[in-house]
């Protein structure tokens, strides 16, 4: 049976490819997308890509994961920071969750370097830009054999 993953994204990540370029790059969200179906489909995964700038719809969709999902891939981009909500909704699921970050989130301001999520990940991705959805999605389908 194909497991199934969802990939959630925040804040601000819809403004990819304009978005201060030279800390996140040219790639845009339709590109890290089309990079992640790509990489499911490889590696026998079947995915459902999301993203929010609301809290509450990123927790309801975790939420709503017990039901649709084996998985979560979530970059919580700025919510990983301030966001008991979404850490406590990844708590109750109990899916196995990776966290990825485009940037090195431990380079950058000091605000950036505690994340509520990374205590119920089982692995945290950061630094690697894009390839970091790549490299969650191996880790995420190795977890779920």
């Amino acid at each position: 049976m194909t497991k199934r993953v969802l990939v959630l994204n925040g804040p601000n990540l819809n403004l990819l490819g304009t978005r201060e370029p030279g800390t996140y790059g040219a790639e845009t969200l339709k590109d890290i997308e089309a990079l992640c179906h790509a990489a499911a489909e490889d590696l026998g995964l079947s995915l459902d890509f999301r993203q929010s700038n609301y809290e509450g719809e990123l927790v309801t969709w975790i939420q709503d994961a017990r039901k649709t999902a084996d998985g979560i891939l979530i970059n919580p981009a700025a919510y990983s920071h301030t966001s008991v909500a979404i850490h406590d909704a990844l708590r109750a699921v109990s899916l196995p969750v990776a966290e990825v970050h485009l940037t090195n989130i431990h380079q950058r301001e000091a605000f950036r370097h505690h994340s509520y999520v990374s205590s119920v990940a089982f692995g945290v991705i950061c630094g690697f830009g894009t390839l970091g959805y790549r490299l969650a999605l191996m880790a995420l389908a190795d977890k779920l054999k």
